[in-house]
């Protein structure tokens, strides 16, 4: 027999195998002895006054338990018709999965390294403030998200089967726990040997993989694609090309607007990222001096309006570290990631502030991509009020709100370092006065969150693309262009690892359309 059951336990209880048994016993009035198995389905916490975990389980009673099992097709594609896909991010390696379940063989070309590689030149940021402007924490294999934290929450929730996303990610070896937690979360630790698995899947199956090949043009005749060509000088044929690049290729955004190419702006998203000890975030979101050691470190979600644009909280790292995600030497880039166990004594997340067009009249001058020069431009202006290096300027968080120079600055996670700047000063009036009374409003919903132990460091640029790559919404090809399918955050209708990947998806879905394939049936495996 099986059955289901809703339980609300301490976070002991939810922890500790034997005492989660005696209570769904307790819960189907039989013994422990009874339940063979059970299986996690659903994993909340409710926080608002004694804290409590909401479970939905699974019990088998009287039989063996059942394990999901994940059904796919991942054939032998190689002697099959190419589609080539620019980018190995999220969006481009779920396009390239299920390019094979379609009977398709994906040709990935990535600008970045492989992971092992990727990695040495990502110390070397660190280390040397060096910044290799192909092998960064946003460019290369596995994209932005790859030393970003792997956090799997999305809203959204009506633009593919997530539970498909996370059954392939399970598949390839991520932790069972994604399958079922509110907020599911792989880490950094973790992820890239889940995108090396990837990538050999595709590479098994016939599919191509190319590292350091970066598209140059897209060979269009009569308003249709019929291929690429790479800064290598090679020429690759195809009747579809897949555009996952991300948000931070600006130069991919230039060659398309340089070839005549459709693009859009749309409104974005910059401002700073803070730090807090986490302790302090624990404190304040449980309730407690001490944060149970049945708990993981707390995490926060703020969002208010302020003169008319939203000013929110983006990427809560918590137990992380800031990172610096600069992709050319003269800018400073700031991010956040976490670690699968999410132990350091730090707590950080983006706060940003929204922008639209109207906020920098004077970069109108360069058309559809004026927001991406403003958004380089701060990401200059962040440099040039740096100390050397990759350092990045930093300030008190209520020294900021009260517009004062911070003498010192706590201890932080940034391994490039810190140093004291007045961003109150040269952050733009936009950004910055709409920062400081978010701030203040903050604070009322989180008691303490306003506090001198935390810093905000300069700056957070890269929530999201200023441009948008059109497409019809029925069959995502672009307006202009048959057979070009822009998807993922780079297209301005994704963010995120999982809307990423269920974009691309999507996209390959849509292609074997064109293509005339059909998908397999196993999206509701």
């Amino acid at each position: 027999m099986i059955k289901e059951v809703l339980l609300t336990v301490t976070p002991m209880v939810a922890g500790e195998d034997v005492m989660l048994r005696k209570e769904i016993a307790k819960k189907l009035s039989v013994s422990s002895n009874d339940i063979n198995g059970y299986r996690i389905t659903k994993k909340s916490m409710d926080a608002r006054h004694t804290i409590k975990i909401n479970l939905t389980i699974t019990v088998f009673l009287g039989e063996e338990p059942v394990q999901e099992t994940f059904s796919h097709k991942y054939n032998f594609v190689g002697n099959n018709e190419s589609v080539i896909v620019v980018g190995a991010g999220p969006a481009g390696l779920f396009a390239a999965l299920q390019l094979i379940e379609l009977g398709l063989k994906p040709i990935i070309l990535e600008r970045g390294k492989d992971i092992s590689s990727r990695k040495k030149d990502i110390a070397l940021i660190s280390t040397n403030g060096i910044i290799n402007t192909e092998s960064n924490y946003c460019f290369g294999e596995g994209g932005a998200g790859t030393f970003s934290d792997g956090k799997l929450y999305t809203r959204s929730n009506k633009r593919g089967n997530i539970k498909h996303i996370f059954h392939v990610l399970h598949f390839h070896g991520a932790k069972a726990e994604i399958m079922y937690e509110a907020h599911p979360h792989i880490g950094t630790d973790k992820l890239p040997e889940i995108i090396k698995k990837i990538r050999q899947t595709i590479l098994d199956c016939g599919g191509e993989v190319h590292f350091d090949t970066k598209m140059s043009e897209l060979i269009i005749s009569d308003n249709t694609i019929k291929g690429v060509k790479t800064t290598g000088g090679e020429t690759i044929m195809a009747r579809s090309v897949v555009l996952a690049t991300g948000h931070s290729a600006r130069d991919i955004y230039e060659l398309l607007d340089h070839q005549n190419i459709r693009l859009e702006s749309k409104s974005f998203a910059m401002g700073v990222r803070i730090e807090h000890p986490q302790s302090l975030i624990d404190k304040i979101q449980y309730h407690n001096d001490i944060r149970d050691p049945y708990l993981q470190a707390a995490s926060y979600s703020v969002a208010v309006q302020v003169r008319e644009r939203g000013v929110y909280s983006f990427c809560m790292c918590p137990g992380g570290y800031i990172v610096p995600s600069a992709t050319a030497m003269d800018e400073i880039v700031v991010n956040g990631m976490s670690s699968s166990r999410r132990h350091t004594p730090f707590a950080n997340a983006g706060m940003v502030v929204e922008i639209r067009e109207e906020d920098y009249p004077e970069y109108h001058k360069f058309g559809v991509l004026g927001g991406l020069h403003y958004q380089k431009n701060l990401e200059i202006l962040s440099h040039q009020n740096g100390h050397m290096g990759q350092s990045a300027p930093a300030q008190r968080m209520m020294d900021f709100v009260n517009g004062k120079a911070s003498a010192s600055l706590p201890d932080s996670s940034y391994t490039p370092g810190i140093h004291t700047s007045p961003l109150h000063t040269w952050l733009p009036e936009n950004i910055g006065k709409r920062l400081q009374e978010g701030f203040l409003q903050f604070d009322k919903k989180m008691n303490g969150f306003l506090s001198n132990e935390a810093y905000i460091a300069g700056v957070e640029s890269r929530t999201s693309s200023p441009v948008r790559i059109p497409r019809i919404a029925e069959t995502m090809q672009h307006t202009e262009i048959k057979g070009l399918f822009p998807c993922g955050e780079g297209s301005g209708y994704a963010g995120g690892i999982v809307s990423s990947a269920m974009d691309g998806e999507n996209a390959a879905v849509e292609i074997g359309r064109y293509l005339g394939y059909q998908p397999y049936d196993n999206k509701n495996s």
